[in-house]
Parts: structure tokens; C-alpha cells; sequence
């Protein structure tokens, strides 16, 4: 019930790469990344391994976002190795909090609109809750709207890191970013989508922290 075909070694490369990149990062790479890391010609070998991958059902592809790889096979592998019916993995639970807009920010709703069952195998790094994402500005690293981005509490980022940030009394998400200006560092806060403009944050006129760093993604199409 669970085997899949297996994988070329190179294909199995592919993968791990495609997962310590969500591990690390929160997001996969691109294809001109995977393609520079493993010595491609051009983004397009990479794209065909992962076409590979997707048809083998390792992998849900995003056409027309740049980091639209998803990995689908983490539950069926685990149950597989342990030998331990799905069921067993239906028992962690993580709340499900309010709407976080990707696209212009929103007032975060604090309330939890229900528990949602999780593998928890799926979030190396632990993940505290969920936030539905409202909007398209992350569109590029494949989170979308409506999907559900898994959250580790942490007021501890890194440039680049994909986060949730209260600017004020509004909540949204983002590529956190440190940039040089005339008056020193200054944080950026970067859409993933070319239709959204970079958000500075100026700390002596607004009130801003980091509410957490996303850990992953479920796609919520499909989840009651």
C-alpha cells in the first residue's frame, strides 16, 4: 500500500536536498539553486528530475512559482520504517490561529478556529501552531492562500529566514532582511512576489517584533 517506485541516485539526491532546505530554511530551493548545487547545466535538468520525482509521487510541483516543490511522501515513509498504521500519527495536534495575511497585513485574530491533526515527523524543528495564510505575496516559495504554515515560537531569526512579524497591532509574512542605509542597519520585510513592495521597518516609529519562524507548510485543500 505504501511503496512507491524507488529512486535513481540521483533523484534521491535531489530529495534530501529538496528536504534539509525546508528543514533549514523553511522553503525549498529554486531549480537554479538545485541546479548550482549539484553541478546541472541549467535550471532545466533540474526541472526535469523533479518532474520525475512528482510523477513517482515524492513531490507536489507548483507550476509557475520559482520554489513550488512540496514533499508528499514524509507520512508514507514514516509509516513504512516503524511499521505502524497512520493512525498512530493522527495524535499531535496544532492549532489553527486566526488568518495571517500575506499580501497587505492584517490584524491577526487571536483565537484558535480549530485543531488540526499533523504527522508530527513532518517538522524537524517543532512547529507550535498553525497560521492560515491570507494572500499571494509569498507566492514564489510556493505559499499560497489558504495554505497552512506550520510556526516554531521564536523570537530568534536569521537574514533570509521566512517569518511572522507584528509590525504595530498587524501580522504578516515574510523574508526577514537586515540592509544598509544612512541611518545604519535597517530591517526589511520581503515579499516573495514581484506584484509586492519591500516593507522597512522603522523601529523608532513603529512598535515591531517576531511573533515566530515558519518550519513548513501543509496545503490545506483536502483538510476539514
Amino acid at each position: 500500500m505504501y511503496d512507491l517506485p524507488k529512486l535513481t541516485a540521483r533523484q534521491e539526491e535531489i530529495l534530501n536536498l529538496v528536504q534539509a532546505s525546508i528543514e533549514e530554511s523553511g522553503a525549498p530551493p529554486t531549480r537554479a539553486e538545485i541546479a548550482q548545487k549539484l553541478g546541472f547545466a541549467s535550471a532545466n535538468a533540474a526541472e526535469e528530475h523533479l518532474k520525475a520525482l512528482a510523477k513517482k509521487g515524492y513531490l507536489a510541483l507548483s507550476p509557475g512559482t520559482s520554489r513550488g516543490i512540496r514533499v508528499v511522501e514524509t507520512l508514507r515513509k514514516a509509516v513504512k520504517q516503524l511499521d505502524l498504521p497512520s493512525s498512530a500519527f493522527a495524535q499531535l495536534t496544532l492549532p489553527l490561529i486566526g488568518r495571517v495575511a500575506a499580501g497587505s497585513p492584517i490584524t491577526a485574530i487571536e483565537h484558535i478556529e480549530k485543531q488540526v491533526p499533523v504527522d508530527p515527523s513532518l517538522f524537524s524543528k517543532g512547529a507550535n501552531y498553525l497560521l492560515r495564510v491570507s494572500g499571494m505575496s509569498m507566492r514564489d516559495i510556493g505559499i499560497l492562500d489558504g495554505d497552512y504554515l506550520a510556526v516554531k515560537k521564536t523570537s530568534e531569526v536569521h537574514h533570509g529566514d521566512i517569518v511572522i512579524a507584528r509590525l504595530d497591532d498587524e501580522v504578516t509574512v515574510k523574508r526577514w532582511s537586515k540592509v544598509k542605509s544612512k541611518d545604519g542597519l535597517k530591517i526589511q520585510l520581503l515579499p516573495e512576489n514581484a506584484d509586492f513592495k519591500p516593507i522597512t521597518v522603522d523601529e523608532s516609529i513603529h512598535e515591531f517584533s517576531i511573533e515566530g519562524l515558519a518550519v513548513g507548510l501543509i496545503r490545506a485543500h483536502g483538510i476539514n
